[in-house]
């Protein structure tokens, strides 16, 4: 499946697709595969044959990745 950025995610609901987990953490899919692969990104679970990221694991690592950008002035970009 292509990744699209004008995906609007339906609500409530707790896993998300590759391409919504992206969508929903900001970034695009390249971006997203790379965190995944660099661990600062869950990994995805499986309920039977659909690949999915929970939400509150992406929530999770968005904290975390604050918290490091929050704790070194130096590493913001900008």
């Amino acid at each position: 499946m292509a990744c699209t950025r004008s995906a609007i995610l339906p609500s409530p609901r707790r896993g998300l697709s590759r391409d919504e987990a992206a969508l929903y953490v900001g970034v695009g899919c390249t971006k997203f595969d790379e965190l995944v692969k660099a661990d600062r990104m869950p990994k995805p679970f499986r309920i039977d044959g659909r690949v999915l990221w929970d939400i509150l694991d992406l929530d999770e690592a968005i904290n975390r990745l604050k918290e490091v950008v929050a704790g070194n002035p130096w590493d913001r970009i900008g």
